[in-house]
């Protein structure tokens, strides 16, 4: 039987040696590296579906993505 599919919105972080530290905003501590966009969303794949797999095992809610968070630059004066 499949799973039922949920999407969350991931962040890229360019990390300096190379490659991404991934996070997911909705889920605090889910955290994964990858050396590239598709590195970064197979390993953030998997990184969530632990996630979740935890929180059922320990009768947690899993949170759902309802909106999507926005990245904004802000420009400030030092």
């Amino acid at each position: 039987m499949a799973g039922v599919m949920r999407t969350y919105s991931i962040v890229l972080d360019p990390d300096p040696g190379g490659g991404f530290t991934v996070t997911v905003p909705l889920l605090p501590g889910c955290i994964t590296q990858g050396e590239g966009v598709e590195d970064c969303l197979a390993h953030a794949q998997e990184a969530i579906a632990v996630y979740i797999e935890d929180l059922m095992a320990a009768g947690q809610p899993v949170p759902e993505e309802t909106t999507s968070p926005q990245l904004l630059r802000v420009s400030v004066a030092v």
